[in-house]
């Protein structure tokens, strides 16, 4: 018998160049980047002369902050140009001790602006206001305003310097976590019903969760859970000791509570985080009858969580390469306008934004990242066969746009737009792209797994992240109570949250309620809601684009050119996306309701 031909990925020297970014505008060489490595070296130490001087004339103040941004955009450059780099060939010792030396850089720069902040929080409230009234300061007149709110939650000096000193020993709880849930738990091996043995993993775990036979995800299931089970003291007790650290910072920095504390550099109102939670709760009905549909379509008299994953439609995916991919992009994002599909078709195919394909040492995964004035990159390891590639790059493709409108259109210190607004533009693109390709289509499996990939995005993301939303306030709030949190305590309100919701339409095995001492997010607390706030604003706006709303690209495109210049709720205001209220919230789920009755057309007709 002939051997099979093993596919060997290419060296990066192999991958053709105009598969590959283009780096140059950032630095056209190495000796550019070391040049300037130097000239930001010589920078650092200017800030010496403003030291004490802050709150003596705004021209001197502005004169500072001008300093503060142009050594930022060398040292974002400096890092992008490296890090970029080291991404190509993880492998590439030259790229890492770059990086390295940019760590060590911004760790410079850090010290010698770090009396910036203190000295315009000692400024009296009086001079304040009239320094930013001033013709010097207008430029940084927001910027200003944002670190002045945090003046009633600035300690004395001697406070800071003690919280400093317990910054090493911040987050110990979860760095314990990662370590013993990536590191030294081990789930041991499965026996499929052909006898072929299969080590469990993380990494396969969602993989064996989508087989069609229920007994092997069954199987899956339980032994996975069963590592958490024997360790569940160890994870409760790491988990219980993050959310007390989460206490004593929002309590030392003088706020009521952890929520408050979590919420208050984005300027958002605790309303709008409850606002989210009961909104999901009284409009769960679409998920409850998606549950029904799923376990009449599987044939089974109850459905678990072993039970959500397995696909209703052939898995077999369209084949689309690269340039095809973004075709359907370009065509998919039309009602965005031509200044936006041309910059990104250009950017995409001709101006090498782009990383396209997988080769030796790449790092694995996807992102968007760039520097001021420079190309947003997009990382991706495109597959011509799997489907995800063409959705993955449009939700690359809509961050690195939202960089490029941001920087077009802001100074360097507001062209950073927040996490709270990220996941908007990339999901508005998303959804553009399952729209487009559900009107094309004239194959019903292919519908079937379009509709069910959206149904399970919003399930996954609005429901199961607000579901967790709750579960971090409750938790906190018993913290804040002094009521211990326990391993009974978290099973209990986990297992609660999960009937409310799954609307009581999921069998809840006893293992599922250890589902919360797995989930890296709990040890950031209170961040999980922006997916939910997040997905729930962009399935609104680009609803508004697929009715044919003449006045909401203008507004689109305007939002996009925010950047940071403004706080993201009054950002969001700006597209008529209120989260204060449950609209937008009722909006996504009513979508979701659609989406479930056309699945049910398309299964049982």
């Amino acid at each position: 018998m002939p051997s099979s031909k093993i596919e060997k990925l290419p060296m990066r020297s192999e991958v053709p160049i105009e598969f590959t970014w283009d780096l140059s505008p950032v630095f056209p060489n190495d000796d550019a980047w070391e040049k300037a490595y130097q000239q930001l070296e010589k920078e650092i130490p200017k800030f010496a002369q403003f030291r004490k001087k802050l709150a003596l004339s705004p021209k001197i103040l502005r004169a500072c902050l001008d300093l503060d941004s142009k050594t930022g955009q060398l040292l974002e450059r400096l890092s992008v140009y490296a890090n970029l780099k080291v991404c190509e060939d993880i492998t590439n010792t030259k790229y890492i001790a770059l990086a390295g030396r940019v760590q060590y850089l911004s760790m410079l720069l850090a010290q010698s602006v770090s009396y910036i902040t203190p000295e315009i929080q000692s400024i009296p409230d009086k001079k304040f206001q009239k320094f930013l009234v001033s013709k010097e300061l207008a430029k940084y007149k927001f910027a200003l305003e944002k670190l002045r709110r945090f003046k009633p939650h600035v300690l004395s000096e001697q406070e800071e310097y003690l919280l400093a000193l317990h910054i090493e020993s911040a987050g110990s709880a979860g760095k314990i976590f990662e370590q013993l849930n990536d590191a030294d738990l081990k789930f041991g091996t499965i026996t499929d019903d052909k006898g072929n043995k299969i080590e469990l993993s993380h990494g396969n775990f969602r993989v064996l969760l989508e087989d069609k036979n229920r007994n092997l995800r069954r199987k899956a299931f339980f032994q996975y859970y069963k590592a958490y089970d024997e360790h569940a003291n160890t994870l409760s007790m790491a988990l219980s000791s993050s959310v007390l650290e989460d206490v004593f910072h929002a309590r030392a920095r003088k706020f009521n509570t952890v929520l408050e504390s979590a919420l208050f550099e984005d300027n958002v109102p605790p309303a709008v985080y409850h606002n989210l939670l009961k909104t999901v709760k009284e409009n769960i009905t679409p998920l409850v009858e998606y549950l029904n549909l799923r376990k009449k379509v599987l044939g089974i008299k109850d459905i678990r969580a072993y039970d959500l994953f397995v696909p209703l439609a052939d898995k077999k995916q369209k084949k689309r390469t690269y340039e095809e991919a973004v075709q359907d992009i370009t065509l998919a994002l039309a009602p965005l306008g031509k200044e936006y599909t041309q910059t990104l078709e250009e950017g995409l195919l001709k101006n090498r934004w782009v990383d396209r394909y997988e080769n030796k040492g790449k790092r694995s995964g996807a992102f968007s990242w760039g520097c001021y004035r420079c190309p947003p990159y997009i990382l991706m390891n495109y597959k011509d066969k799997l489907e995800d590639s063409v959705f993955t790059l449009a939700h690359e493709a809509g961050h690195s746009m939202h960089s490029y409108f941001s920087d077009k259109k802001q100074p360097f210190h507001y062209s950073h737009y927040t996490i709270f607004v990220a996941e908007v533009a990339s999901t508005v693109n998303e959804q553009l792209l399952v729209h487009y390709y559900l009107q094309k289509s004239t194959s019903k499996e292919e519908r079937i797994r379009l509709i069910c990939r959206e149904i399970d995005e919003i399930r996954t993301t609005l429901i199961r992240q607000t579901m967790f939303a709750e579960f971090e306030l409750q938790i906190h709030t018993l913290a804040e109570q002094g009521q211990p949190l326990t391993i009974d305590v978290f099973r209990n309100e986990y297992r609660q949250l999960l009937n409310v919701y799954f609307g009581g339409a999921l069998t809840i095995d006893p293992q599922l309620e250890l589902e919360c001492l797995r989930i890296p997010h709990f040890y950031h607390a209170f961040y999980v809601y922006k997916y939910a706030t997040g997905l729930s604003s962009a399935i609104a706006i680009a609803q508004r684009f697929i009715e044919g709303d003449k006045k909401i690209q203008k507004k689109y495109l305007e939002f996009l050119g925010m950047g940071g210049a403004k706080y993201p709720l009054e950002q969001l205001k700006s597209i008529d996306v209120d989260l204060s209220s449950p609209e937008p919230i009722q909006t996504a789920m009513t979508h979701l309701g659609e989406r479930v009755s056309q699945l049910r057309e398309l299964l049982l007709k």
